[in-house]
């Protein structure tokens, strides 16, 4: 039996198409032990029992959410390793400074997995190598990563979680790329976008710490996200700018959350964006016109005598060409002049000024004066003590000063 034969009818109708090798395997070997159809122990048909058995396979091939692998752990390989692995990388001088600080840090991250480190600032080397005590195989690749991103200028904080299991790394080299160095920079630039908002949001949308350095882009991060980084940063460089990869992105995203669509082609929901090849020749200043095509040979040019022929100067005595050059020459310098005289007296004239536009008065017909208000106002401000006295309040204090000096 080969991939994708039906078995019979029944099968058909139970199971469907089964493409596995394994399970055409297994059908020829419950072919031999059902030779009658029937299990002879207890009475199960081929077919039933080949659909129990295909179930089983599918839900072991199926991944359960939030599946981990278990941890290595020292009861793996209890007795090490027979020979010793090490890994160096160089790093730029810019980055000695940072790197002597913090390498008791990384010492002690690298230590509880049992890796030793050195630093060569004369070299301007690091090395970690493996130990006696080290037990997990793999733990020796996470760490020459370790010190590949911190060489990349990968600050310390994000570079030890390449130490995490779950945890992967890709140093993506964009130096070769493009060949002009300015659209190189512009290019590398789109990556970042304005104030670095292209990169926040590709950082969200893949749970990657992304580092753009010179001519590298290290990313930090899940599987899935580094290959989507590694997708949008080679098109960006390719010409292709990034916000459309960070849509597609969003609209997956979106796609994920729902069960029903987790396992179908998203194909028909996300944008398809065609590519517009548009050639940008640089049109030529002076356009050379071609003329009409005639079989004959062109005129042949005239000469000087020709020229004073057909003018007459050729008759003329030499005072009198004499005299007519002169006279050219002065009425060149004429127009010159008056030339020059208009220019100067241009600075003379005064600039047109904009007419003088009068304010409107305000219409007094709509305006209705209300007199009452007015005399309101007037009583008001004889009542308030403003300034001088009133006529009565002056009479009373002097007829009471009068009273005092009489007694």
């Amino acid at each position: 039996m080969r991939d994708g034969v039906y078995f019979d009818a029944g099968l058909v109708r139970n199971i469907g198409r089964i493409r596995s090798t394994e399970l055409a395997r297994f059908v020829r070997k419950t072919n031999r032990c059902f030779p009658s159809g029937i299990c002879i122990d207890c009475g199960e048909s081929r077919s039933d029992y080949i659909v129990q058995r295909a179930v089983d396979e599918l839900d072991l091939l199926t991944v359960p959410d939030g599946w981990k692998e278990a941890p290595f752990t020292k009861e793996d390989n209890p007795r090490g390793f027979l020979e010793e692995s090490s890994f160096a990388t160089l790093f730029p001088k810019y980055r000695e400074a940072y790197l002597k600080e913090c390498w008791p840090l990384v010492q002690k991250a690298l230590s509880d997995s049992f890796i030793k480190a050195e630093l060569d600032l004369i070299e301007g080397s690091m090395t970690v190598a493996t130990t006696k005590k080290t037990f997990d195989p793999y733990v020796i690749i996470r760490a020459r990563d370790f010190i590949k991103l911190l060489a990349r200028s990968v600050p310390f904080e994000q570079a030890v979680k390449i130490l995490q299991d779950d945890m992967a790394c890709d140093i993506i080299k964009i130096g070769s790329l493009v060949q002009n160095r300015e659209r190189f920079i512009k290019r590398r630039q789109r990556i970042l976008g304005p104030k670095g908002s292209t990169l926040k949001a590709l950082e969200l949308l893949t749970n990657c710490y992304i580092m753009v350095q010179g001519n590298t882009v290290s990313a930090i991060g899940p599987f899935n996200g580094l290959k989507e980084v590694r997708k949008l940063v080679l098109d960006t460089m390719k010409n292709i700018h990034p916000i459309y990869n960070i849509k597609a992105l969003m609209i997956k995203r979106e796609l994920a959350k729902d069960p029903e669509l987790r396992n179908k082609s998203w194909d028909r929901f996300l944008p398809q964006f065609k590519h517009k090849n548009v050639s940008k020749r640089k049109v030529p200043k002076n356009k050379n016109v071609k003329k009409a095509y005639t079989p004959f040979p062109p005129p042949q040019p005239e000469s000087q005598t020709d020229k004073e022929l057909a003018s007459g100067e050729y008759f003329l005595k030499e005072s009198q060409k004499r005299r007519k050059k002169l006279e050219e020459i002065k009425a060149k310098q004429a127009e010159a002049v008056s030339k020059r005289q208009e220019e100067r007296n241009k600075a003379f004239i005064p600039p047109k000024e904009k007419p003088m536009v009068k304010p409107k008065k305000a219409s007094t017909s709509n305006n209705k004066i209300d007199v009452n208000a007015i005399k309101e106002k007037v009583k008001n401000a004889k009542s308030k003590k403003l300034g001088a006295l009133p006529e009565e309040e002056v009479k009373q204090k002097l007829a009471g000063t009068a009273k005092k000096k009489k007694k």
